[in-house]
C-alpha cells in the first residue's frame, strides 16, 4: 500500500505534510518526497515515466554549509514524478515537465533543510515517545492501526525502520518548531459562519434545479471541516513567512 511518509518537504504554500527528510552529516543521506509512492499505475505503461537525471550533480544544493546530496534529491524527485504522472493521467493533461519539477523539488528540499536546522538550533530534541506519537498520527491519517503498521508499510516501500524513525523524529522537530513560531488562532464562530455562507453561495452558483441541484449540508455538519480548513490556511501562511525569513538570513547555493 502507499502511505504518506513521516515528514514532508515543505513548500511555501503548503502545511507540513508527511514525507521523508532524514538528514545526514555528509550530505549523502536517503531522504524522500512528500507522499511516498507505491506500485500504483502511472500513465500508460503502468509505471512512472523514466526520470531524467543526467544533469543532477553529486551535490544538488548547500544550505548553511550542509549538503543536499544527489541521492536525497533523486529519491524525492522520483517519488514526486510518479505522483505528478498519475495526476496528469487522471486529469488528461500532457507529460510532466521534469525540468520544472526538478526546480520545485530542490526548492522544497532547501526549505525543509532550513526548517530542520532552525528546529535543531531551537533545541527541539524528540524523545522515543515523541517519535512513536508521530508515527501513531501517521497511522491515524492513513487508516492504519498502529505505529508498527506504519513501519511495516514503509518497509514494503523500501525504507528501513531506522529511516522511518529518523523521518518521524524530524517531523516532530519541524512541527514543534512551527507551532512555537506560528501565531495560529482558532477561528471564531462568526468567521466560520462567513465561510459557510461563502460555501452555500458557491454551491448555489453551480446551478441545477430539482434533483440536479447540489445538496447543501447544514452548518453543524461541516463546522469542524471549515475550522480545519481555516487553521490550515493560517498554518500555510505562517510557514511561508517562517521559510522566507530563514532564507533571507541563510547561505544557500543551488547547483541544479
Amino acid at each position: 500500500m502507499s502511505i504518506k511518509r513521516p515528514l514532508a518537504a515543505v513548500t511555501l504554500a503548503a502545511v507540513v505534510a508527511l514525507a521523508g527528510c532524514s538528514a545526514g552529516s555528509d550530505g549523502d543521506d536517503t531522504s524522500s518526497a512528500p507522499a511516498s509512492p507505491s506500485a500504483e499505475a502511472a500513465p500508460d505503461a503502468g509505471a512512472a515515466p523514466e526520470a531524467d537525471l543526467e544533469d543532477v550533480p553529486d551535490v544538488v544544493a548547500e544550505v548553511n554549509g550542509e549538503e543536499i546530496g544527489r541521492e536525497e534529491f533523486v529519491t524525492s524527485f522520483e517519488g514526486q514524478l510518479q505522483q505528478a504522472a498519475l495526476s496528469q493521467q487522471q486529469s488528461g493533461a500532457g507529460e510532466v515537465d521534469q525540468d520544472a519539477l526538478k526546480k520545485q523539488v530542490v526548492e522544497q528540499l532547501v526549505n525543509n533543510r532550513l526548517l530542520t536546522q532552525a528546529a535543531a538550533d531551537a533545541g527541539i530534541e524528540p524523545t522515543a515517545k515523541d517519535v512513536r506519537a508521530t508515527l501513531e498520527d501517521v497511522a491515524a491519517q492513513n487508516g492504519l492501526e498502529s505505529a508498527d503498521a506504519v513501519i511495516s508499510a514503509l518497509k514494503e516501500q523500501g525504507l528501513t525502520e531506522e529511516q522511518v524513525r529518523a523521518d518521524a523524529a524530524t517531523q516532530f522537530q519541524v512541527s514543534t518548531y512551527i507551532e512555537q513560531e506560528a501565531d495560529v488562532q482558532e477561528p471564531s464562530e462568526k468567521e466560520l459562519r462567513a465561510q459557510y455562507d461563502e460555501l452555500v453561495a458557491q454551491m448555489e452558483s453551480q446551478g441545477g434545479d430539482g434533483a440536479s441541484a447540489p445538496e447543501i449540508p447544514p452548518f453543524e455538519d461541516v463546522r469542524d471541516q471549515l475550522a480545519q480548513q481555516a487553521t490550515s490556511q493560517q498554518q500555510s501562511a505562517a510557514i511561508d513567512t517562517i521559510v522566507t525569513d530563514l532564507r533571507e538570513d541563510a547561505d544557500v547555493t543551488i547547483n541544479l
